[in-house]
């Protein structure tokens, strides 16, 4: 795919994440694995501003193109692609349920079977450090290797999947599973959550399921 294509692509599902309302202002980043790096949003602007010659390309280094800034959690970007091979899209926000549980520093548990969505029998919350830092990118990249989505303490969430579309899907239900989350826990605490064994038929049949769209 050609890099005005991929651009496009990007601002699109930034908008898109905003009318969904899983964002806010200028809070979240998105990326697209391209070549030896990732095409990513810059920091500070405005989505309904971005143009496709303001998305920046950060090589494998971690080196930007002259002239252009990267969202300033690029580090975390490039950490979940050199963590997950099969990652080729990345999207972070400021959803509010997701967040809302983040700071509670809790793991989104099995509590419907949707959460095999995100790879696992659970949404897993890394630990907090300092939005931008070298800190932040090694605790993604650990908490990370076997999910697609995961929640950053006093944060936000990230998922990753094999297309911007994707990613975004997931993103929304990442969401959802908080929202649900957060609604249980305050009629009961643990709130019932399905068996790992449930969880493993589920990830089994999901492998043929799911939002279908060509990468």
């Amino acid at each position: 795919m050609e890099r005005s294509q991929i651009a496009q692509e990007i601002i699109e599902t930034c908008l898109e994440m905003t009318r969904l309302g899983l964002n806010q202002g200028t809070a979240g980043n998105i990326s697209v694995r391209y070549q030896d790096g990732m095409l990513i949003t810059p920091t500070g602007v405005p989505y309904e501003k971005l143009t496709e010659s303001q998305i920046v390309f950060v090589d494998a280094q971690g080196r930007h193109e002259e002239g252009k800034l990267p969202s300033s959690e690029w580090r975390f970007h490039q950490a979940v692609y050199q963590a997950r091979s099969d990652a080729r899209a990345v999207v972070h926000n400021h959803a509010v349920h997701a967040t809302a549980v983040s700071i509670l520093n809790r793991a989104i548990p099995a509590i419907h079977y949707m959460i095999a969505a995100a790879g696992g029998n659970s949404i897993p919350c890394a630990p907090y450090a300092t939005f931008g830092s070298k800190a932040l990118s090694e605790h993604v990249a650990a908490t990370i290797r076997d999910r697609k989505a995961i929640l950053l303490q006093h944060h936000g969430m990230i998922t990753c999947e094999s297309t911007l579309e994707k990613a975004l899907w997931l993103a929304q239900e990442v969401e959802v599973l908080a929202k649900l989350y957060l609604t249980t826990l305050a009629v009961v605490d643990p709130v019932p959550v399905l068996s790992d064994e449930e969880i493993a038929i589920v990830l089994e049949k999901f492998k043929t399921y799911g939002l279908r769209v060509e990468a």
